[in-house]
């Protein structure tokens, strides 16, 4: 398993592919496959850990991050004649070796950023087996060996029967994810507002988050743990009106799994994620998000949580890749 070297596997914090990786690992490790994780030296798995990189390098600023990553997967192919398969997380990088070994590879493509990266996902596209999170984020021009939805472990996010009365952002604060659409819904629905997540455009953040920043609306920082599961369950609901096509959204299905119902515009894979009038609402307008934060309340987050774990859970995210992985072996 390849994990990205941005962050520890699993993260402190923010690191969705690190999570993913990590999530996905020890599934498979409890499920009786052997496992070695190639990721940072401090990363955390019940597998066999395998790593060259001392930090990652958005947290140790003398971790050049061209330098590492390359040390990374070459530490990986040079020993791939011991591996039934290769998982790659960590994006298009890996494929510049793919032809080079033969141990059979599988990239989960967590997020098709631009038709720029094309010229490293087409020419591999028949040797190497990709994985959408969501069919709203498969490229046309590109061969699928399946879609595989992102799993959680259910237990981190315990369910809140009563919720709260605030509304939540819950994400990187960058206009792609929505956060003054969130502040504006709250100021219109007369709502206190929460907002948690790194700060990823700190220009955005000055213009648009932090004038409005007071009692009625929060900034916390990024939160993990205990905290970060106590906060997306104490919500009335989570606003996530994103501005692009979501390929996924992590955030989205914790909420769900706390019980907590989600309000999004119908992006990327909010769709797929969402069933109106059951686990939230897809909103066109703010008019639209004003409304469904007053139904918010008359939705039954019991059964918000049972579609969760019926759909989202790390064990069923295991289960797919699984009789991927045997398919793409030969295996029964």
């Amino acid at each position: 398993m390849l994990a990205p070297i941005a962050w520890r596997t699993p993260p402190r914090h923010y690191g969705p592919w690190e999570l993913v990786t990590s999530l996905l690992t020890e599934a498979l490790v409890a499920k009786g496959v052997d496992v070695t994780l190639f990721a940072t030296l401090d990363s955390i798995t019940s597998g066999t850990l395998a790593g060259v990189v001392p930090a990652p390098y958005e947290e140790d600023p003398r971790i050049d991050a061209k330098v590492w990553e390359y040390r990374h997967l070459a530490h990986l192919f040079e020993r791939a004649g011991e591996f039934d398969l290769i998982h790659n997380q960590a994006d298009f990088p890996a494929h510049a070796f793919a032809n080079l070994v033969k141990t059979a590879m599988v990239t989960t493509i967590h997020g098709f950023s631009s038709d720029r990266i094309l010229p490293m996902y087409r020419p591999f596209q028949d040797r190497v087996h990709y994985v959408a999170i969501s069919d709203a984020d498969r490229h046309p021009d590109l061969h699928y060996a399946a879609t595989i939805h992102h799993g959680i472990r259910l237990e981190e996010f315990p369910f809140d029967a009563e919720g709260g009365d605030n509304l939540l952002f819950f994400g990187r604060i960058h206009p792609d994810k929505g956060a003054a659409e969130a502040i504006a819904v709250a100021r219109a629905a007369g709502r206190g507002l929460d907002i948690y997540g790194i700060i990823h455009d700190q220009g955005y953040f000055d213009r648009s988050v932090a004038p409005h920043l007071g009692d009625m609306v929060r900034y916390h920082g990024p939160v993990g743990g205990d905290a970060r599961a106590r906060a997306l369950g104490s919500a009335r609901a989570l606003l996530h009106l994103v501005n692009f096509a979501e390929p996924f959204g992590l955030s989205v299905v914790e909420a769900m799994a706390c019980g907590t119902p989600v309000i999004a515009t119908p992006r990327g894979s909010m769709p797929e994620l969402i069933a109106p009038g059951v686990t939230g609402f897809l909103v066109d307008s703010t008019a639209q998000a004003v409304a469904a934060v007053e139904r918010a309340g008359s939705l039954d987050r019991a059964n918000i949580r049972r579609a969760a774990a019926e759909r989202f859970s790390a064990e069923r995210m295991a289960e797919d890749y699984l009789a991927l992985y045997r398919t793409i072996l030969g295996r029964a």
